[in-house]
């Protein structure tokens, strides 16, 4: 898993003032100054703060990019087993599969469930049939197995 390296930079300074903050709370507390209560809060908060800064810089993982891929938004997802994204209407028929492969590749597959273990992308555009009809045409369509992550792209 990488880590991203700010976040864990600044998780790691946040805790070394969590700790002086801590020292200052007993400090305060031995000392009965006024401020101790708020001393109590101030270092629960960035003890909350350094442990969150942390969590997310372990748990970060990086958008892949497949090379000859468009960026396309998810316009549907049952969370299941089907997952549909839209091409724009300028889209090269040569970006149709990496673009799929790349939307398969970013899922995330926590909570899914599907046919087989098995996770369906397509890449759809409506194109107009006239009279205010449109009809969705699949382009590219890739399978993403839930159980070791590995994408087929289907023709």
């Amino acid at each position: 898993m990488p880590a991203d390296p700010l976040l864990l930079k600044a998780g790691i300074w946040l805790g070394i003032a969590s700790g002086v903050l801590l020292v200052l709370m007993l400090l305060g507390f031995a000392l009965r100054w006024g401020i101790r209560f708020r001393l109590v809060g101030v270092t629960s908060f960035t003890v909350l703060l350094s442990l969150s800064c942390l969590a997310f810089a372990v748990s970060y993982a990086p958008r892949t990019v497949v090379e000859g891929s468009v960026s396309v938004p998810v316009v549907f997802d049952n969370g299941g087993d089907l997952v549909i994204a839209a091409a724009p209407a300028n889209l090269a028929p040569a970006a149709y599969q990496p673009t799929v492969e790349q939307v398969a590749l970013n899922l995330r597959g926590s909570g899914r469930h599907g046919d087989n273990g098995l996770v369906h992308v397509r890449l759809r555009r409506v194109e107009p049939q006239g009279d205010g009809i449109d009809r969705p045409v699949i382009l590219a369509q890739a399978d993403r197995s839930l159980r070791d992550g590995s994408v087929t792209v289907l023709p």
